[in-house]
Order: structure tokens, then C-alpha cells, then sequence
């Protein structure tokens, strides 16, 4: 970790791999400042890890990156202790959080954190990478919050990008609050909701049978998406609600 003028700098790293023996090793795993990881009860041969924020932030011009594979073999699970704040800083520049996840053929990714709340005065932008293997199994939870209870949200931009066997399965960005692009709050965007998150589910079985679209309850549906994997998106007015939606519309698929 490094802390400058213009925020601190940490990292974190995850390599997960199947031990031989029917579980799963973490022959890495490290992390720095905010950035804390541990290794939790697992179940199964699935190996558990948790990201546990050992400061505030991220704060205005701070970088956090967290990188984690898991190779042939491995059933990696990572979730976090807390919800993620972003809080304004001292520092007017943005801060930014990077994930790169990849998953290798024949392994398993659950990549399922708390909430991101997006405090007024924060500016925050979120890039998610996921490269994954032909063969492998993903399932990816991202939840929003624009603003703490009574507040106005601060500027968040979030992107993901997935790539299954090299090709393209998701490129998306969605930008709100003070500064993003007009409309984010209207009928084609939020329409007035303060919550908003998706599950990515990638399964190999997909691609001969993939999931139909369809609207699984207000605010929220299901929809396949190129290659073998779907995808569930959700608007809400709380956290609470939300992740009720997306548990839901999960279920739906099997």
C-alpha cells in the first residue's frame, strides 16, 4: 500500500487452484491497507475468502485494485464483510476501483460483495474485468445504492466487461448521480429508484439451453445473453428490496 498527496494506493490478490484431493487451495492470497482478505470457513470443496475494508473508503483519489483467479479445478467463493462506502476525500480527483477476475476452464467464481453506497460528495468509478475459460462457471452479484438514508447519491460510473473464450459476452457502463449523463434518473433509467443491481450467471449447460427472458417481477427480468450465460437486472427503492429481487430471480433459474 502507498498513501500520496493524491490518495492511497492498495491492492489485493486471490489465486485459487483444486488441491488434488478434491478441495480447494489459496497458494495466494494478500492483501494491504483497506484491502484486507481472509480465508473463512469454506463448504465443501469450495474455499471461502473475504474482503475485509481495514479503513475507510474508497476516498477521493484513492485506487483500490482487487485481482482473483480461480484455475482448473478450484470453487472459489469471495464476498465481503461490510458494505463499500464511497465518501468524498481531501482530494478533489475521483477515486477508482478496479476487479479483474478470471476464471479458468473446468473452475468455479462466485464473486458476491456487499453493497457499494455511493455517499453525497463522492465521485467513484468501478471497472469489473472478467476473462473466463471455455467450461467455466461464473456467478457475479453487483449492488448499488445511490446515497445513504436521506441523502443525495454521489457521481458513480460502473463498467463491466465479460469475455467467455474469447469472445464478448457483456460491455456495459451505467453512470448516476450529480454530472452523469442526462436521463439516469428518468423512465429509461432508474425512474426514480435508489437501488440497482444485476447477477451475471455463466454456466456451460446454457449454450444448448439458454434461459428465456422474461420479467420475473416489477423491476425486475431475466434475459440470455451470447454464449452460455444470463443475465438478471433489478431496480428497487432499498438495498433490502433489491437483493430480494435479484435471491429471486436467481432461483428462477435452477
Amino acid at each position: 500500500m502507498t498513501t500520496a498527496p493524491g490518495g492511497v494506493r492498495a491492492s489485493a490478490r486471490i489465486l485459487a487452484r483444486g488441491d488434488g484431493r478434491g478441495g480447494t487451495a489459496l497458494p495466494v492470497l494478500e492483501g494491504e491497507g483497506p484491502l484486507a482478505v481472509r480465508r473463512t470457513r469454506g463448504s465443501g470443496a469450495e474455499a471461502r475468502v473475504m474482503l475485509v475494508g481495514a479503513m475507510s473508503g474508497p476516498l477521493g483519489g484513492d485506487h483500490f485494485t482487487v485481482a482473483a483467479e480461480a484455475v482448473k479445478g478450484a470453487r472459489l467463493r469471495i464476498g465481503s464483510a461490510a458494505a463499500t462506502l464511497a465518501l468524498p476525500g481531501q482530494v478533489k480527483a475521483g477515486a477508482r476501483y478496479d476487479v479483474r477476475l478470471t476464471v479458468g476452464d473446468g473452475a468455479e467464481l462466485r464473486w458476491l460483495p456487499e453493497q457499494l453506497i455511493s455517499a453525497d460528495g463522492s465521485d467513484l468509478s468501478v471497472a469489473t474485468r472478467v476473462d473466463l475459460a471455455a467450461g467455466a462457471r461464473l456467478l457475479l452479484r453487483e449492488e448499488q445504492v445511490l446515497g445513504r438514508a436521506g441523502e443525495e447519491p454521489g457521481r458513480l460510473t460502473s463498467r463491466l466487461t465479460v469475455r467467455s473464450d474469447g469472445g464478448c459476452v457483456l460491455d456495459q457502463e451505467l453512470a448516476c448521480g450529480p454530472g452523469a449523463p442526462g436521463g439516469w434518473d428518468g423512465p429509461a433509467g432508474l425512474a426514480g429508484h435508489r437501488a440497482v443491481g444485476q447477477v451475471l450467471v455463466v454456466r456451460p449447460e446454457f449454450a444448448a439451453e439458454p434461459p428465456v427472458a422474461r420479467t420475473f417481477e416489477e423491476g425486475a427480468a431475466v434475459m440470455p445473453l451470447a454464449g452460455p450465460a444470463a443475465l438478471v437486472t433489478a431496480v428497487a427503492p432499498d438495498a433490502l428490496r433489491l437483493r430480494r429481487l435479484l435471491k429471486g430471480a436467481l432461483a428462477s433459474l435452477g
